[in-house]
């Protein structure tokens, strides 16, 4: 099935795009489909049944509170992340549900919203959702699948083997780099223009153009609300911000020494915008997945990079790097995995790695092969990245992680520059291995938060 590149780049909530976005947006759509069904007003009483990685670090990743925001009507892409909060201390206070904000039902937390430690064969993180009538019978009942990136599928979907059921026609069609180098190079194009002819299968030009420029100002927003934020990050672990008092530190050392836009500076820069949206991701603020919430500093904070330091960049820019970076993730995606419950960090951190040098590539006038080489050179020296969270939180290690990540993309994409563009491992070879590597991935290291920092870090 195709997948377009705002499949990717999602407006959502923190701190997790497949524990928070995704469960969100399963929850709506079980509200809707109450309403299709023409029995939410006969809704009763409901019960949310989380399994695997949901039920393992879901309180950290705020998974419960995210599906009650979905029964409640709200969407990931356009709730107000203020509201959460207060709402959900009230439905405890009063034991009381707005389903779709119309029917009032009861919700006992502690009976309602059931935790499992097994998993489901499908996918680590699964939730069934369960609706009953005053007299206990049920209405309906569907299981969900957060697949990564906020992406979500039922369990009709899953029977039927289907992840998406858009059955739309592109016209350059590509399950592998190999073959989109190939249509690059037989149509003569750059792959972000091959990306720009897919997406206007569902969409017309400008209005692509318009809504990628919208996803950047989204993520500007990010880093500018990261950069202006402080204090202490919910959640236990008392992670203070860093980003604000850093970036003035910056400001200031630039002031007092009238520094240059130099290689070192350049680097202090781009770790400052990736803490600051990972900062803000962790605090749940609102967040672009790109292609994750975990790894949604990496692309905002390379291609602020490039916005801040190169003369002359400009909105077309922003379009070129965005389609650049789907494409590899659309590789990622279909060929191995973007959830770090299924393959581990690797496929977050290094998907978004390997996206972001393959983006700047692009916009710093890389041929394709160029592109790939960028994409390959990132993802492989993330091979083998766990993903354990202390706390179940998205903070430790993940802010840091997407700071180092961004360094990572900007020497990738110049590495390749420099070269022609033909290498010893291809991007295909490398995205396999990022699934084999995963499949052998002890589950403890897989978004478990049962293995590795996550318990070393734990003082006895």
């Amino acid at each position: 099935m195709p997948i377009s590149v705002f499949d990717l780049f999602k407006i959502g909530v923190g701190p997790s795009s497949s524990h928070t976005v995704g469960p969100m947006m399963a929850a709506f759509k079980f509200t809707a489909a109450l309403r299709d069904k023409q029995v939410l007003g006969q809704a009763s009483r409901l019960e949310v049944h989380l399994y695997g990685s949901l039920s393992a670090t879901g309180i950290g990743h705020g998974t419960d509170h995210a599906i009650i925001m979905g029964l409640l009507g709200e969407r990931p892409d356009a709730i107000d992340p203020s509201i959460i909060t207060p709402e959900i201390a009230t439905l405890k206070e009063t034991r009381r549900l707005a389903l779709d904000r119309q029917v009032d039902i009861e919700f006992v937390w502690e009976r309602d919203m059931i935790f499992h430690e097994e998993s489901l064969p499908h996918h680590p993180n699964a939730m069934k959702l369960c609706a009953f009538d005053q007299d206990g019978r049920a209405l309906l009942e569907n299981t969900y699948y957060s697949v990564g990136g906020g992406f979500v599928v039922d369990q009709s979907q899953v029977d039927a083997k289907l992840e998406d059921m858009d059955t739309a026609k592109i016209p350059f069609d590509f399950n592998s780099a190999e073959e989109l180098l190939a249509i690059c190079k037989r149509e003569n194009m750059s792959i972000s223009q091959l990306m720009l002819e897919n997406e206007k299968t569902w969409r017309g030009e400008q209005e692509v153009r318009n809504e990628l420029w919208r996803i950047w100002q989204v993520m500007c927003e990010c880093i500018d609300n990261g950069l202006t934020h402080e204090g202490v990050l919910p959640g236990g672990l008392n992670v203070k911000r860093r980003a604000r008092q850093l970036h003035q530190r910056l400001i200031a050392a630039e002031q007092n020494t009238c520094l240059i836009a130099t290689t070192f500076s350049a680097m202090e820069w781009v770790n400052i915008f990736a803490l600051a949206v990972n900062e803000e991701n962790a605090a749940g603020g609102r967040m672009v997945t790109a292609p994750t919430n975990g790894a949604a500093g990496i692309i905002p904070a390379v291609l602020h990079y490039y916005m801040k330091f190169q003369d002359g960049a400009c909105e077309r820019n922003v379009v070129d790097f965005l389609l650049a970076a789907g494409a590899i993730g659309i590789l990622c995606k279909k060929n191995a995995s973007i959830s770090g419950a299924e393959v581990g960090c690797q496929g977050e951190v290094g998907s978004a790695c390997a996206m972001a040098a393959a983006g700047l590539a692009e916009v710093m006038g890389a041929t394709p092969e160029q592109v790939e080489n960028a994409a390959e050179i990132g993802l492989e020296h993330n091979l083998g990245l766990t993903c354990d969270p202390v706390g179940g939180l998205v903070q430790v290690p993940c802010i840091e992680r997407n700071a180092i990540a961004t360094i990572k993309a900007i020497n990738a994409a110049q590495m390749a520059l420099r070269g022609d563009g033909t290498h010893f491992i291809s991007l295909d070879k490398v995205i396999r291995t990022m699934r084999d590597t995963g499949r052998d991935m002890l589950d403890k290291y897989k978004e478990t938060s049962k293995g590795g920092l996550a318990v070393n870090a734990i003082e006895c």
